[in-house]
């Protein structure tokens, strides 16, 4: 992710690397994407595309045309159109991708109310009324939250931001019920005198807005790449064969994480050659049930009814070849005819392919050669010390 030179200051440009966004690692700022078709040329005739994305506060971006023909690139900081005077960002995509990220997200060039227009590129006082702004935000949210708390209302404020003239004040919060916040808003407006408008997000857009580390050691996803939230359900965890820890399985935002489904398809892809749990295997030794399946090897563990206890290993074949024979009303003999082809107890060897001791090199007690060894040392010391101590006396 992000290395620490390349974290954006208030003014929206990055502090190290200077390059205004475009650096190699694409990394200095939340949500970005990769201008591939920076350095390629149009085809003869075509106009270039009119809008171009700009970014907020914590990845917020919206898309504006530039109707005055402004020579625009990644990093510039525009002025643009709000529905009460202006808002001040960062642009951050220009050109054909633009285009295809608002097909993506299906957004209409000629809808007047959700694509807006460019004024200019910001000025000094653009930047020093903005940063000004910024600089309220903080105290302006821990004055709220004591404000929302004095009133009793199940809410939590998690982020406040200011439009880019100062004019209005954007006040982000999660609540599990409906909230009657009008009083709020009016002791708001008595403190902070400026327009208030109020704005729940889900739980997921919080812990996307504020960003974060997760178990895994990496920033949050929803925070950097990942700008669609899909649903994620229990069922993803049991596919994968995981453990249903509510603790190891939920996130940030406390609900399911994300990449729970990054790898379910092949999960089901590779579930579709086992056979269902449920379905039992008749031998003439008994009836199996499945105990547990291991989806990276193929195999299958089944116990006899009344032999919890011993548990017979097979692939998905064989227990598919048993499970065909069933259907004609056909037995085998048992199934430890199958286990007996497949060997359990594989011995895996790891070498030592760092270069480092043992990690129990520590744990491993001295020999006594040693012992003996510093012993003799000792009593030499000790001897040759009372000797010259006897010829300063003599």
């Amino acid at each position: 992710m992000a290395c620490n030179s390349c974290s954006t200051g208030k003014d929206g440009q990055p502090k190290g690397c200077k390059n205004n966004g475009t650096c190699g690692t694409d990394s200095c700022n939340k949500l970005t994407v990769f201008d591939w078709l920076a350095n390629m040329s149009l085809p003869n005739g075509q106009e270039p595309f009119t809008c171009v994305e700009v970014r907020f506060k914590n990845g917020r971006k919206q898309y504006y045309k530039n109707t005055e023909n402004l020579t625009l690139s990644i990093g510039d900081i525009v002025a643009t159109q709000a529905k009460s005077g202006h808002d001040v960002g960062m642009v951050t995509l220009t050109g054909e991708l633009v285009r295809v990220q608002m097909k993506r997200k299906k957004v209409d060039v000629d809808d007047a109310e959700n694509v807006l227009k460019i004024y200019r590129k910001a000025t000094q006082k653009d930047i020093d009324i903005w940063s000004k702004a910024r600089d309220k935000e903080e105290p302006m949210k821990v004055k709220a939250r004591q404000f929302a708390i004095d009133l009793n209302l199940k809410m939590k404020i998690s982020d406040i931001e200011f439009q880019g003239d100062g004019s209005k004040a954007t006040f982000y919060y999660t609540a599990e019920e409906r909230v009657d916040f009008r009083e709020l808003i009016k002791v708001f407006a008595r403190e902070f005198r400026t327009r208030i408008e109020m704005r729940q997000v889900g739980f997921r857009q919080e812990a996307a807005r504020l960003g974060g580390i997760g178990s895994c050691g990496r920033e949050l996803c929803c925070s950097t790449w990942l700008t669609d939230f899909r649903s994620v359900s229990t069922s993803a965890a049991r596919y994968q064969q995981l453990s249903l820890n509510p603790l190891k399985l939920a996130g940030q935002c406390g609900k399911l994480k994300c990449c729970l489904n990054y790898e379910l398809d092949a999960y089901l892809d590779a579930l579709k050659a086992f056979p269902k749990n449920d379905t039992k295997l008749y031998t003439e030794k008994g009836t199996a049930v499945c105990q547990k399946t291991d989806i990276f090897k193929g195999l299958m563990w089944y116990a006899y009814e009344g032999e919890w206890m011993n548990w017979h290993v097979i692939t998905t074949e064989q227990a598919s070849e048993i499970i065909t024979k069933n259907k004609k009303k056909e037995k085998v003999a048992s199934l430890e005819e199958y286990a007996s082809e497949h060997i359990q107890d594989t011995k895996t060897e790891f070498e030592n392919v760092v270069g480092q001791d043992s990690l129990t090199r520590f744990d491993s007690p001295k020999s006594n050669k040693k012992r003996k060894n510093n012993r003799n040392r000792n009593k030499n010391r000790n001897r040759n010390r009372n000797q010259k101590q006897n010829a300063k006396k003599s």
